[in-house]
């Protein structure tokens, strides 16, 4: 602007794609390109079907070769795959309209997949990855995740892409001949789905029987434990925290709070259908006021607590359960929340109470551990102001009942659900959505979400239909079964914690320290906050490179400099898992095989920039001992400190013995410090 009124020369300003997707009133509403067909001799498609407020229009070169525009009211699960076909001058499927029809045949459906994903197209948008660099990534030797991380660092910032990465991984492997095989990790020779099955019909209980009875040997891995923890749950339904099966769980499960990039937790409580009453909420702004914890409503209509650290999650828990909330599992692979509009109770426009309908399903569901989260809503009429179909199960009511949609999704790739069945009555929703749910949790691949799930249903809808609705597979009273086995056991994971003295041992920052001496000093990792509209917050900052760093010789260390410190008694730690003493002003990490074997190193992760190694899951990879970090999954050689993934990266290792029954450790001088670039 400054060039064009000083009168020098500029370059035009260039058209801008204004393509956008909205949500009006409940509706969707995608707009791609020239959607008025200004464009001479343009070739005009269209789709409409009034009774259920959908209309689709696609227009194209007049060749049919180029989409040039589109328009989607009421659906626009397309918006995506038209959108990116357009930009990237993707070769249209032939014939065009199949883009916009409600069926497609097998040649389409694979449009804006990875296959034809133009090699310029980011897919980790964290570290600028393309799909390029992985397909030649894996055309150079790398076939696991792992390894694709460590050649690209694709996948090691927020995680998101995983998903995508392994689509791409798999297919690039087919196209170069290589076997793609669906196992889970390298100690089980199974897919999810088939381990759940031989659980199931092993009657395995712990993750040592699996393992020994199924298994190919080892200590396991942050990716099967987490994942057989998750089955027996299903299963048995058990309590997370119980022995043996606490050593699986990851640190969310652990803690039973969901770990922030600082170390610390938030807390969640259970806030059924969204419904709140004053003086809840009183006692909800007062823990949040006496602990200083950062709060915020969530987009799932609970109100959620940032920075409470290990120590004290046991007593804002007291609290919350002596005010009657309930875990809200906001940190499990679980039913999450049932987010309602308010229905018949107060809106004009509301034909059934989505309400009450919301909290039934809310408390019957609670329990269920899945394969990945699961969000429900329910809209009290049509104009869906709970959004429902964008939910994994969502329910909107009719003059006659309720209408079921199943495998939505909103997130990171949004997926409008499909239409399971109308006018249910309340008894015969709640047996569709027993089946729906435990069908899905037998056959879902690790960490799959129902959209993708449903996406790879052999069959689809029909296919879904003939199962759960007309009982192709003989099965729908087994599923009913199983699920009321989950809600007959439910229990208040939180509530059950509370009353353990040996589960409440566990919640501590510092095994070694006094319980007024939890919070770490300035010199070993103290928190560091700043205020923004009356509330703390972490500060915004770019997170550093990890840097090499160096690892000592002990022999060369001076002896009076190199004196035991006690950490804890052998029994107060949970085999496979770790603890954090504060020794000398530095945060050492302790680890403890079945064995009873122990390992200490130092407890900050250089790739997170954050002090949680002592939280992470401790298995082996190849033979090798090793801890896998709880925010970012990088792994450390528990002998060595050596990253497996980026081998120029290290922590310190630290001496540990065992004495009389009591651990011991050596903290390194402080001119070791590696903390300090």
């Amino acid at each position: 602007v400054a060039d064009h009124i000083a009168g020098r020369e500029v370059t035009p300003f260039g058209n801008v794609d204004c393509s956008t997707k909205l949500k009006i009133v409940g509706f969707d509403v995608g707009i791609i390109g020239d959607s008025l067909g200004k464009t001479p001799g343009c070739r005009t498609m269209v789709y409409s079907k009034e009774t259920e407020g959908i209309y689709k229009c696609l227009l194209t070169e007049a060749s049919g070769e180029k989409i040039i525009g589109c328009i989607l009211v009421g659906e626009a699960n397309q918006y995506n795959n038209i959108l990116s076909i357009m930009l990237n001058d993707l070769p249209v499927p032939q014939p065009p309209e199949s883009l916009i029809l409600p069926t497609f045949d097998s040649a389409n459906a694979a449009v804006g997949s990875v296959e034809t994903l133009p090699g310029v197209a980011t897919v980790c948008s964290c570290h600028n990855v393309k799909k390029d660099d992985i397909c030649q990534a894996v055309q150079d030797g790398c076939h696991s995740m792992d390894e694709i991380k460590s050649c690209t660092k694709a996948g090691t910032g927020c995680g998101g892409c995983i998903s995508l990465l392994t689509d791409l991984m798999n297919y690039e492997k087919g196209r170069l001949g290589i076997s793609v095989k669906n196992h889970l990790c390298e100690h089980f020779p199974f897919s999810r789905r088939e381990l759940h099955d031989i659980i199931r019909a092993k009657g395995y209980r712990d993750f040592d029987e699996v393992i020994k009875g199924s298994g190919n040997g080892g200590f396991g891995c942050e990716i099967c434990k987490p994942t057989v923890a998750s089955i027996l749950a299903t299963t048995f339904n058990k309590h997370v925290l119980e022995a043996p099966l606490a050593q699986l769980q990851d640190t969310n499960d652990y803690f039973l709070a969901n770990m922030q990039r600082d170390g610390t937790y938030s807390v969640v409580p259970r806030i059924a259908g969204g419904e709140l009453t004053p003086d809840a909420l009183i006692t909800l702004g007062q823990i949040g006021k006496d602990f200083d914890l950062y709060t915020k409503i969530t987009g799932g209509q609970r109100i959620d607590f940032f920075g409470a650290k290990a120590h004290q999650l046991p007593l804002i828990w007291d609290r919350l359960v002596e005010a009657g909330f309930e875990t809200g599992h906001a940190y499990g692979k679980s039913l999450r929340t049932v987010k309602t509009c308010v229905g018949s109770t107060w809106c004009r426009y509301g034909v059934q109470d989505s309400v009450g309908m919301g909290i039934a399903l809310e408390h019957r569901y609670k329990g269920l551990r899945s394969p990945h989260k699961i969000k429900f809503a329910v809209s009290g009429c049509t104009r869906e102001c709970a959004e429902a179909q964008s939910k994994d199960i969502g329910i909107i009511a009719t003059k006659n009942g309720y209408n079921l949609y199943v495998c939505g999704n909103g997130g990171m790739k949004p997926r409008h659900a499909d239409l399971l069945a109308e006018d249910l009555d309340p008894a015969m929703l709640v047996k569709l959505i027993d089946r729906v749910l435990m069908f899905y949790c037998r056959t879902a691949d690790r960490l799959q979400r129902t959209s993708k799930w449903f996406e790879a249903l052999d069959g689809g809808m029909d296919y879904l239909k003939s199962v759960v609705i007309d009982d192709k597979l003989g099965i729908c009273e087994d599923l009913e079964e199983q699920m009321q086995l989950v809600v007959d056991t439910y229990q208040d994971e939180w509530a059950t914690a509370c009353k353990d003295p040996a589960v409440r041992a566990r919640f501590k920052t510092f095994v070694n320290m006094p319980h007024d001496k939890q919070d770490p000093p300035a010199e070993a990792g103290a928190l560091v906050y700043q205020y923004e509209r009356k509330q703390k917050r972490l500060p915004v900052t770019e997170p550093a490179n990890p840097l090499p760093v160096p690892q000592p010789a002990l022999e060369q260390l001076p002896v009076n400099e190199r004196e035991w410190a006690t950490v804890c008694p052998l029994e107060a730690m949970v085999p496979n898992c770790g603890v954090c003493a504060l020794v000398g002003g530095q945060q050492i990490a302790v680890f403890r095989l079945p064995d009873d074997r122990l390992f200490a190193l130092s407890n900050f992760d250089p790739f997170s920039q954050a002090y949680v190694l002592s939280r992470g899951l401790v298995g082996d990879k190849d033979g090798v001992l090793k801890v896998s970090s709880p925010l970012y999954k990088q792994s450390f050689g528990l002998e060595d400190g050596v990253c497996l993934g980026d081998p120029s990266v290290r922590v310190p290792v630290y001496p540990v013995q065992l004495k009389d029954g009591v651990v011991q450790v050596m903290p390194l001088p402080e001119k070791w410090d590696c903390f300090r670039a």
